[in-house]
């Protein structure tokens, strides 16, 4: 018998269990996916990824501009092990803008610094980044930092001061609200803040696993830090990109953005391709700005585990598409 006729018996029997055994089954699948077969993973993840290349992120961002939507593109890959990967996703990166601005998509650009080599050397992924930043900025455009794992989060603090310097309108950041130290890293950051180039933030719950001591971990906990991350960006003038599919937390945005009058301008919701798109829509048809994050690329299996890690109830899902659909 094939490992993959074992694994589908295995599946096959977890997936008719009563519901009692609904949650194991999620963490079983969570912890099988990373051994599954790339093409049964594919099946869960296109939904969520605009493909591997440059033509299928331009295809699903025209699509999502024809709904009244921006976007920020994302090259998948991180956590590289050479510097002259870092040199091929700069190239790689030049070339997605180039692309993006002469298809007139209405977008940006996200990247992570692991991408560049910043565990590697910290000066190399500086010059690399720099030169995405002044080829964004040289079409009047934007490039988002994304915040990693804890080991980088100093690391790209001081990677967005240095590229903030240089072209303080074009560059933003991310930070997390599960992170015990993110409310005072907004307030250290304040120094570079001005109401001409306001600090820019796309601020998200967090998905990396963290030890409790720097990171909270109940889900109350975190939505009451996430609201009060974004009240105090809007109480300082910040521009935040809300970044969640967690209806409560929209319903609160929506209480914040009241309470100080924020002007339309001046904030956007964001979400990730293919997550929640009813939740979107009411979002979008109540004027409010909505960006979804596309990403593409050949390394999609990483970023597709760590959805599933993210949120394991999309495990039914998986099995409904490799066992309904084939």
């Amino acid at each position: 018998m094939t490992t993959k006729t074992v694994i589908s018996h295995i599946l096959v029997f977890l997936y008719i269990c009563p519901i009692k055994f609904k949650i194991m089954f999620n963490t079983i699948i969570t912890w099988m996916i990373p051994f599954m077969p790339k093409k049964l993973v594919w099946i869960f993840s296109k939904k969520y990824i605009a493909g591997e290349t440059i033509d299928d992120a331009v295809k699903v961002s025209r699509a999502l501009n024809a709904d009244g939507i921006k976007i920020t593109i994302d090259l998948l890959g991180e956590f590289i092990t050479t510097l002259d990967e870092a040199a091929e996703n700069k190239a790689a990166y030049l070339t997605i803008i180039d692309r993006i601005q002469k298809e007139k998509i209405d977008g940006n650009y996200s990247l992570k610094p692991t991408s560049f080599g910043l565990l590697l050397d910290k000066q190399v992924c500086f010059a690399h980044i720099l030169e995405i930043v002044a080829k964004a900025a040289s079409y009047g455009n934007f490039v988002r930092i994304d915040m990693e794992d804890s080991p980088c989060t100093d690391l790209e603090i001081e990677l967005f001061r240095k590229l903030k310097q240089e072209f303080p309108a074009n560059v933003g950041l991310v930070v997390q609200a599960y992170m015990r130290r993110t409310l005072q890293d907004l307030k250290n950051l304040k120094d570079i803040h001005s109401a001409e180039t306001p600090l820019n933030f796309r601020l998200c719950k967090g998905i990396y696993v963290e030890p409790e001591a720097i990171a909270y971990k109940k889900y109350p906990e975190v939505n009451e830090h996430y609201l009060e991350d974004l009240e105090f960006m809007f109480a300082n003038g910040y521009y935040p990109g809300i970044a969640t599919h967690d209806r409560p937390l929209v319903e609160g945005a929506y209480k914040l953005i009241e309470k100080y009058n924020v002007p339309g301008k001046m904030y956007e919701f964001q979400m990730l391709y293919g997550v929640t798109p009813d939740l979107r829509k009411s979002i979008v048809d109540k004027g409010h700005t909505m960006r979804v994050y596309v990403p593409f690329g050949r390394e999609w299996f990483g970023y597709s585990t760590r959805r599933l890690k993210e949120n394991p109830k999309m495990a039914s899902l998986i099995i409904k598409a490799i066992f309904v659909r084939g």
